[in-house]
């Protein structure tokens, strides 16, 4: 729907629907959604107005140098003034507009709803249970209404699906008002014909929704191209919507299709119904005497990479098809990857751009205690990875030159150094001090200057939280990257640090999805940082590694999160319960405190301990290397934990 060809039949069937015979009228008549409707200063709302696109349905493509001429001569032989070419993607090549003259003002976004499952269970994950249950509700409240699809082939043996449409869009004030019956007759007899079908609703004998559904050219989704609704209060209007977008969902599915375009309109409202893709658009305005007002958005600019990446990450760009992750590809025939194309959605490769599931993941984060700060920072903030692991990789690839050193503060997660010395980087170490393994030996890290400090907090394998005071020390003393692993902060207690990467270049937080969050099945790990800092990671970044599965079963539990935060709940009297306990049993010398999901336990006869534990079939993580005579034991549910617990109680 949004090649040049098909916008060009749309703009003649709208001529056909208008009295001038030209894609043209009044703004706040073209059926423009009004939070996309801010005018500029110059601009006159009632001034009959050129189109150089759609006002409704699929954004329209920004036009290139030859089209803007066209547009503009057209507009000059007609005698009108004000040219609005609505709805343009923002990251579509926009320059010839600029160069001509036009000024841009935000529209808001499109929306998308993708549907990889059956419609109840994608919608429970995308909205919630409550809100998924209002819109099951309403879909219930107009089960009686009917669903009248009508091939525009057949509209001729139809006479009065043709009326019905044109009289409700007549009715709509301020909207279809180039949706006409002639309009309707001009689609029918053009190439859009055989892909677009007419929705007809009635209650009874009355229409009460006219639309039109047109298929994508690549056949892989539906565009919602235009809705009449007869309702006359905004409620039982709104009411019908959701109902009958439900219901489209279930036709979609129905009929293999993959996606539903909403079309323009407020994100947050669009996120209600079960959109997950967002492409933000802008309306594009020329006119006598017309200024830039103070919301213009601004030319779109490449992120620079941080000083701190290397001169080889500086020099390259990002690699292969991972460049284009901020063009949208679902409307698009895409013939570039050189997969199998019989068998289903699993034969392309995952989506690149999660911009909207990094919005998810920091809007929802950020409402955790301890995160204040986190939800405002947009998504250029965060990399998805394949666990926090390959974020350690990552960065030690992109940010560490042959030479720098890697600081390490043993006992801690052993892959920092792992990779470190695997890419041959000099690893150097300031262990913790204090009885509980929480003190920095900031002194000795920072006369080593490191290029990259990595702190594991909390730590494991002890579980406890490092001095705080002591952290923001280093980092602001620093001239190297403090990296902090936040694996299990959700635990604990103490705030994280994540909110602070926007005060400091030098600050990566690594989070994880494998541990709270219960999806270490999905490999998902997050790397929190300046977009400079991203930046660097992306271009190291093999493309397609978060895979199209792990993306859904995020985006879900992200949705979930009440669930999450009560298994946290579960977890954590589990923990205090077993620390008393195992601290009371005559087979360990001491349980060390721990705001993890983890118990670091000193035992007596730690060797006789762990060949008891195997004996019994019980596998604990044996940590007597990195602290002498102790083993770290994860949380598991009651009865788990009771059978350690009796384990312990065999050894002699």
């Amino acid at each position: 729907m949004r090649r040049h060809a098909d916008v060009t039949e749309l703009r003649r069937v709208l001529c056909a629907g208008s009295e001038s015979g030209l894609p043209a009228g009044r703004p706040d008549r073209l059926g423009l959604h009004p939070e996309g409707s801010a005018p500029a200063d110059g601009w006159d709302p009632e001034r009959p107005t050129l189109l150089g696109g759609v006002p409704q349905g699929p954004s329209s493509p920004a036009p290139g140098p030859l089209a803007v001429t066209a547009l503009r001569e057209q507009a000059a032989r007609s005698g009108i003034e004000q040219i609005l070419v609505p709805y343009v993607r923002r990251s579509d090549d926009t320059g010839p507009l600029r160069a001509a003259g036009f000024t841009a003002v935000a529209a808001g976004s499109e929306g998308l709803v993708r549907l990889p499952g059956e419609v109840a269970d994608v919608l429970r994950g995308r909205v919630g249970e409550r809100r998924f249950g209002e819109l099951r509700a309403r879909h219930a409240e107009h089960r009686e209404l009917s669903w009248e699809p009508t091939g525009l082939g057949d509209l001729s043996g139809r006479p009065e699906a043709r009326e019905a449409f044109a009289a409700l869009h007549r009715r709509e004030t301020g909207r279809g008002a180039l949706w006409t019956a002639e309009a309707l007759d001009a689609l029918a007899r053009g190439p859009l014909a055989d892909r677009t079908e007419l929705l007809l609703r009635r209650r009874g004998g009355d229409v009460v929704q006219a639309g039109l559904l047109v298929r994508s050219h690549n056949g892989r989704g539906i565009h919602s191209l235009t809705q009449a609704l007869a309702p006359d209060t905004a409620a039982a209007r709104q009411a019908l919507y959701e109902a009958s977008l439900y219901e489209l969902y279930l036709h979609a599915r129905r009929t293999g299709l993959e996606w539903v375009h909403l079309g323009p309109g407020d994100a947050e409202r669009m996120r209600a119904l079960g959109a997950d893709h967002f492409v933000a658009l802008d309306h594009w305005l020329s006119a006598p005497d017309l200024k830039a007002g103070p919301e213009q958005p601004p030319e779109p600019a490449e992120i620079q990479v941080s000083a701190f990446a290397t001169e080889p990450v500086a020099a390259v760009p990002v690699p292969g098809p991972a460049r284009f992750r901020g063009r949208p590809k679902f409307d698009l025939l895409d013939l570039s990857g050189n997969t199998n194309p019989f068998l289903g959605a699993d034969g392309r490769y995952p989506e690149l751009d999660t911009a909207e599931l990094a919005r998810t993941y920091l809007s929802t984060v950020g409402r955790l205690p301890g995160h204040a700060g986190l939800g405002e920072l947009g998504p250029e903030w965060a990399l998805f990875t394949s666990g926090a692991v390959d974020a350690v990789m990552l960065l030690l690839a992109a940010l560490a030159a042959p030479g720098d050193a890697v600081c390490v503060t043993p006992p801690t997660f052993e892959l920092y150094a792992h990779f470190a010395r695997v890419l041959r980087l000099p690893v150097v170490e300031a262990p913790l001090l204090g009885e509980d393994l929480t003190r920095l030996d900031v002194e000795r890290i920072l006369s080593a200057g490191p290029r990259v400090t990595f702190l594991c907090d909390p730590n494991n394998p002890v579980g406890t939280r490092l001095d705080r005071e002591q952290v923001l020390d280093l980092i602001t003393r620093s001239r190297g990257l403090v990296v902090i692993d936040e694996a299990y902060v959700e635990f604990s207690a103490g705030p994280s640090y994540a909110p602070l990467v926007a005060r400091h270049d030098n600050l990566i937080v690594l989070r994880t999805l494998s541990k709270a969050w219960g999806l270490a099945g999905a490999r998902c790990g997050v790397a929190l940082a300046q977009p400079g800092l991203v930046e660097a990671l992306r271009r190291v970044q093999v493309p397609f590694g978060f895979t199209g599965a792990s993306q859904r079963a995020v985006r879900d539990r992200l949705t979930d999160s009440a669930r999450v935060l009560d298994s946290v709940r579960r977890i954590l009297a589990e923990r205090d319960r077993m620390a008393r306990e195992l601290a009371r049993h005559p087979a360990v010398e001491r349980v060390f405190p721990s705001e993890a999901n983890f118990l670091l336990v000193r035992t007596h006869r730690h060797e006789h301990v762990m060949e008891r534990l195997r004996d019994a079939g019980i596998m604990v993580a044996d940590t007597a290397r990195l602290v002498p005579g102790t083993c770290r034991v994860s949380i598991a549910d009651e009865r788990a934990n009771d059978t350690l617990r009796d384990a312990l109680s065999t050894v002699q």
